[in-house]
């Protein structure tokens, strides 16, 4: 970061006049300052991210909604192919559809495309700030693959760029005309896609770059393609002459697309809060059954808009999740696991288990964290108080020894053995006496 290493030199320049200890003191001030700053840049983005993906994926369902609820006006009139009227905030609504060539544009037309290019800016930001920053500690997981840092984020990005082309040349060639085909040569790479990343990345991190893939698809279909057919249609009427139907037709087909992605785009979102999904041994198939479930649910209610129930596809999708959850049960035996550990029966000493808490978590996990990266202990968990380790025991045993989601990326190298301790103690009721 260019803007850091400015204020660094020039903070340099003026701590040369000041007392070495005076000195020590600053500079970790403005080094605390510097991840501090980036803190709050992870929650306003976020936050922002998060806004515009509410209003763009309202604006997805609303319209979506819309087309199959248009029917044909119960006055006929010129150009006008449907009407709907709804109810609303205590006022009635009445929207009307006219054919792809009305007589003229109306002096205000209202766009739908700055909800899909801010979710998307504010999104590649948003995955800057986490997964690029810090040495891309929560990118990188040496034991999947040892790659340097400008070579992931090189993956990460190129990765991204190439989905789409790859996706956008498929659908803008001859091959969309046969839209089954298509549609599985499509999910194919999908799937492709998400093994990739699981053979480079952290699962956290992989997970979130299908999230970014498809986001990217979504814009770009947008960007590219539905709001470029758009803007043909409003100069073709203009300019007085008939546009062409396939324009339409393209743009609708690349919406409907959008559609069907957004479900499995905002579980993805989500999923890096829940390590039972991203750090099962099946990660990536976990990760490609979820996509096929809230894709098949957004079908069930786009075909329910139209005013076909199919009840049945609720409940397959239900029972393919609980079937999931049975799937990545956790295995309650690897805290009794006889690996290398030599205490047998023995009662686990709590000296044992702080011993590993202090090498293994508290560099991160404390009120006054030493990592190089974490300067603020993630989400407010501290280890450093053994009070505060007995509250937080199942929280331990889930993310270090059923999920192995934490230490971040085996940063501080915890073993087998040592996870397995940690989940005796747990077990035996986690006393620190």
């Amino acid at each position: 970061m260019i803007f850091p290493k400015i204020i660094g030199y020039i903070c340099q320049k003026i701590l040369t006049l000041i007392s070495s200890q005076l000195q020590h003191k600053i500079y970790s001030l403005i080094k605390f300052m510097d991840l501090y700053i980036i803190e709050w840049l992870n929650l306003v983005v976020r936050w922002i991210h998060v806004i515009t993906g509410i209003a763009w994926i309202g604006a997805s369902f609303f319209f979506n909604w819309l087309d199959s609820q248009i029917t044909p006006p119960e006055n006929p009139q010129p150009k006008v192919e449907g009407e709907l009227w709804m109810i609303h905030s205590g006022g009635f609504y009445q929207l009307k559809k006219t054919r792809i060539s009305p007589s003229e544009i109306p002096r205000v037309l209202h766009w739908f495309k700055w909800e899909a290019y801010s979710t998307w800016i504010s999104g590649i930001f948003l995955l800057g700030i986490v997964y690029y920053t810090g040495s891309g500690v929560y990118l990188i997981d040496s034991e999947i693959a040892d790659l340097s840092y400008g070579m992931a984020v090189s993956i990460s990005l190129g990765t991204i760029l190439v989905s789409w082309l790859i996706y956008d040349f498929i659908w803008a060639s001859a091959l969309s005309e046969k839209g089954w085909i298509t549609g599985m040569i499509s999910f194919l790479l999908l799937f492709g896609i998400i093994w990739w990343f699981h053979q480079w990345f952290g699962s956290r991190a992989a997970y979130i770059h299908v999230g970014a893939v498809m986001g990217t698809l979504m814009v770009g279909n947008v960007w590219r393609r539905i709001i470029p057919s758009q803007t043909k249609l409003v100069e073709a009427v203009k300019a007085g002459k008939t546009p062409e139907a396939s324009l339409g037709i393209k743009a609708k087909q690349r919406s409907l697309h959008n559609n069907y992605m957004t479900l499995p785009v905002v579980f993805i979102m989500i999923s890096s809060h829940f390590p039972s999904t991203f750090a099962h041994d099946y990660n990536w198939a976990i990760l490609i059954a979820i996509i096929v479930i809230g894709a098949t649910v957004r079908h069930f209610f786009n075909l329910k808009n139209k005013g076909h129930l199919n009840a049945w596809i609720l409940p397959v999708a239900m029972a393919a999740i609980i079937a999931l959850i049975y799937v990545t049960k956790p295995d309650a035996t690897i805290s009794n696991s006889p690996d290398t550990v030599t205490f047998g029966t023995e009662h686990i000493p709590y000296a044992l288990v702080r011993t590993i808490l202090d090498q293994r978590c508290v560099s991160c996990h404390s009120s006054r964290p030493t990592d190089d990266v974490f300067r603020i202990a993630p989400k407010g968990i501290m280890l450093d108080n053994n009070e505060r380790v007995h509250a937080l025991a199942t929280l331990i045993k889930i993310h270090s020894v059923t999920t192995i989601a934490m230490p971040l990326g085996n940063k501080t190298g915890m073993t087998h053995e040592e996870r397995v301790i940690l989940g005796r103690w747990v077990d035996e009721g986690a006393s620190i006496n």
